[in-house]
């Protein structure tokens, strides 16, 4: 998490328009002097040139002195059309103990019939025909081997989830019979044939496909193989994932002193790494050293390096350099999103890939979502999630040029902007439901707006978090 101290924030009559600029209170200062620059570009469209569509080489390079940053969306689809396109690792078979969050990789066919006998689905009594019945002495229980048959005008007592002898037309509930002294049992109600019991193969044949390859594996899908008769599943193995957090100036403990500050990237990424499907291999520090950097990509061996900070063109980003030095081709170089345009992705490698986050908190986490989990989510296999979205209850004041994605609360089928949604700020998202997707120009009070969700959301828009 390389915190960089901003570039100088403009000249004194920047500063002065950007305190003019309308709701400037709600956003960050260095994305209301963004405001202004971009107001004062010539009148020639106002944006930088973008690459067709699918020509992933183009993107993030130079053409003449413009940089080519491309749109969010766009970025997105890059991401998840590189992880789906990568070489696939073959499938693992996992304990169902272990599966949860993976994906499957085969379908998921039944093993057994399900029921695989007649169960009875109450407690109370199998019967054989026409009542009043005679009540056999023994019970029937649960776990126990196939009663004996019973013959018209018999019942015997039996407890849910117990086979039912053979030749039993129905099942009365306890609370729908009574018997007297000489052990005859009367029905309190009419008696359908078939009733309350399930019979075999009622919800499944063996052989029957349940679940289709790529099903994320949730508890219940644990539930349905284990009945099923699964030990193990064959899954999509987790990406493998290693954290390079960069910069000099970090602490992992302690209060902040003498220009140095806490990491807060290293704690937050590797679970939220997880939640994305991934294992996380490793995570190390490293100092603002083009040598260390280089060393610690070319010598991991995961599928994905995620990068904090070093992204731009500073005296020590290093991010670029050492890719250009290890021939990686920049599939993206630079998003118009705010914040966190300087986020890179790029293929180091066949099947492997770096992802370089900005150092700033809210910024990386906009990496994060931007190419790390679309990305992620196609190595692991995972299904992309449903768009969701809920109108504003605020306005939100947008970047001329770029998508803004903007911390919210949901409340009442709104979605309610939060503050501190600055570049270096997590007080705002760490109170939120999801990011908001504010389009070039914002957002106004009851526009639908796309949102994100976060792993751990009360909101219920996220994914199984593991």
């Amino acid at each position: 998490m390389t915190a960089r101290s901003p570039q100088a924030a403009g000249t004194a009559a920047d500063t002065q328009a950007a305190e003019g600029v309308e709701g400037v209170e709600d956003l960050y200062v260095e994305e209301a002097l963004a405001l202004v620059k971009e107001a004062r570009r010539p009148a020639s469209g106002g944006r930088a040139p973008v690459s067709a569509p699918g020509d992933e080489r183009r993107h993030g390079t130079h053409r003449g002195d413009r940089h080519e940053a491309t749109p969010w969306p766009e970025a997105r689809t890059i991401a998840a059309r590189t992880g789906a396109g990568a070489a696939r690792r073959p499938a693992v078979q996992v304990p169902l103990g272990a599966a949860l969050g993976l994906t499957l990789a085969a379908p998921l066919t039944a093993l057994t019939d399900l029921p695989s006998f007649d169960t009875s689905a109450m407690d109370g009594w199998a019967v054989a025909g026409p009542g009043p019945w005679a009540v056999r002495d023994e019970g029937v229980l649960a776990g126990h081997a196939e009663p004996a048959p019973l013959r018209d005008g018999e019942a015997v007592p039996v407890a849910t989830g117990a086979r039912v002898p053979p030749d039993t037309t129905a099942v009365i509930r306890s609370e729908h019979g009574r018997t007297g002294d000489r052990r005859r049992l009367q029905a309190t109600r009419d008696v359908v044939p078939g009733q309350d019991i399930r019979s075999r193969g009622q919800e499944c044949r063996s052989g029957d496909r349940l679940l289709p390859a790529g099903t994320l594996v949730t508890p219940v899908v644990l539930g349905l193989a284990a009945a099923a008769g699964y030990d193990t599943l064959a899954a999509v193995p987790r990406p493998r994932v290693d954290v390079l957090v960069l910069g000099d100036e970090l602490l992992t403990e302690g209060v902040p002193h003498d220009g140095l500050i806490r990491d807060a990237l290293g704690p937050m990424l590797p679970p939220w790494l997880r939640a994305l499907g991934a294992e996380v291999t490793a995570v190390r520090g490293v100092g603002d050293d083009a040598e260390a950097l280089h060393r610690a990509v070319t010598t991991s061996r995961a599928d994905v390096v995620v990068t904090t900070g070093g992204t731009a063109a500073g005296p020590v980003d290093h991010v670029h350099p050492t890719l250009r030095r290890i021939g990686a081709e920049l599939l993206v170089d630079g998003v118009r999103v705010r914040p966190g345009h300087p986020m890179l992705l790029a293929r180091i490698e066949d099947g492997r890939y770096l992802v370089g986050l900005p150092g700033n908190p809210l910024a990386a986490v906009s990496g994060l979502l931007t190419l790390a989990e679309p990305l992620l989510r196609a190595l692991a296999g995972r299904p992309a999630p449903e768009p969701h979205g809920l109108p504003l209850k605020d306005a939100v004041h947008g970047h001329p040029y770029d998508t803004r994605l903007v911390p919210v609360a949901l409340r009442g089928g709104r979605a309610v902007p939060l503050h501190y949604n600055g570049p270096a700020m997590l007080r705002g998202i760490a109170a939120a439901d999801a990011l908001a997707v504010v389009p070039p120009g914002g957002g106004r009070p009851g526009q639908e707006t796309e949102l994100i969700g976060l792993p751990w959301a009360s909101g219920g828009i996220g994914v199984c978090f593991t």
